[in-house]
């Protein structure tokens, strides 16, 4: 007798991460996965090294000494915070609590792909809603809700278009939205926004009965590889997160080093301040070669291409490796990570050779 799994799981795409090697190369320029290119804090290295002599030894199962310093660090209620292996384990934790067969799960046409690989895990339907210049059209998500619905995924800056909706559009939505439909504000890129009229949603979850903010340590706090991420709702959202969560969902390390991480703010503005001075160069770069790169306020921008995938492998001949889009709808588009100064200007040089 052949082993069937739940109807659905088969017609998962599963999640493919950007490339981290190029054959017959010791060493490649990478620039596919959104990574900090300065690394994480020295303070939360040191924290991860000091926990090697613990190993035999659980977490905290409760994640307490990391949820009371984000509650400092951002004005917050430590208990109405939840932490995760990543914000991909939350996403998915979320969709399991809240959604199941008959249950739609709603996002926009260029969302994250954990939200709808979440859904179908779940045997819940993901529902995609069209986009208005590559940013998320309210209008269309408020349209697209039905009795079905129990989440609508909102990341806000969005991966991997780079857009965002103003605070005013955001709490819009929020007004709109059905009180028993889950708002999930997705803002792993926060750090990374100027724009004034941005707001990571936080201040929603207080206004809100049925608004969850998602938050990582895998962006500008350079902590990908531990997979650490938190969550701030409601009282009954978090307690049933605490339900469904393993008892010992993040290591020791990983929460050691996200404390030292909160508590060193230099690294985090050194970290903001090179973003944004080598994205405004990076695209003036790119006017200068005629490609386009569209608006963006993450660590990343999104050029437009006639030939995607024939840029990506020619930038991989070059040891750059970048992000190809096409599972996100854009097969026109690569999203190339912004690196080091010295990462940059050689990927530049080699789009210079690719235009010859």
């Amino acid at each position: 007798m052949t082993l069937v799994p739940r109807p659905g799981i088969l017609e998962i795409a599963p999640y493919v991460g950007g490339e981290s090697k190029v054959e017959g190369r010791a060493t490649a320029i990478r620039l596919a996965a959104n990574e900090n290119p300065l690394g994480p804090s020295p303070k939360a290295v040191e924290a991860y090294r000091a926990l090697s002599g613990d190993l035999n030894r659980y977490p905290d199962g409760g994640a307490l000494a990391l949820r009371r310093a984000l509650a400092e660090r951002y004005g917050l209620n430590f208990e109405r915070l939840v932490c995760g292996a990543g914000s991909d384990e939350l996403i998915a934790l979320l969709v399991r609590a809240y959604a199941g067969p008959g249950d739609e799960v709603l996002y926009s046409r260029h969302g994250f792909l954990m939200y709808g690989i979440s859904a179908r895990s779940a045997g819940a339907t993901p529902v995609t809603v069209p986009e208005r210049s590559l940013t998320a059209d309210v209008e269309a998500l408020l349209g697209a809700v039905t009795e079905r619905t129990r989440l609508l995924f909102l990341a806000n800056p969005n991966n991997p278009t780079g857009s965002y909706l103003p605070y005013e559009t955001l709490r819009g939505l929020a007004e709109r939205l059905p009180s028993r439909v889950l708002l999930v504000i997705d803002a792993a890129y926060a750090e990374y926004v100027e724009a004034s009229d941005y707001d990571d949603g936080l201040s929603l979850v207080e206004r809100f009965p049925n608004v969850v903010v998602l938050r990582t340590f895998s962006k500008i706090h350079g902590l990908a590889a531990l997979r650490l991420g938190w969550a701030y709702g409601p009282e009954a959202v978090i307690d049933v997160l605490n339900r469904v969560r393993g008892p010992f969902n993040v290591s020791a390390a990983a929460l050691a080093a996200g404390v030292a991480a909160i508590g060193d703010a230099h690294h985090v503005e050194r970290s903001r301040a090179h973003n944004a001075r080598i994205h405004a160069w990076f695209v003036r770069q790119l006017e200068r070669l005629n490609l386009r790169a569209e608006p963006s306020v993450g660590n990343f921008v999104l050029v437009r291409f006639g030939d995607a995938q024939g840029a990506a492998d020619f930038l991989k001949s070059q040891g750059v490796l970048v992000r190809p889009v096409g599972a996100y709808g854009l097969p026109e588009h690569l999203r190339i990570t912004l690196g080091t100064d010295e990462e940059m200007q050689a990927v530049v040089d080699a789009l210079e050779r690719y235009r010859q």
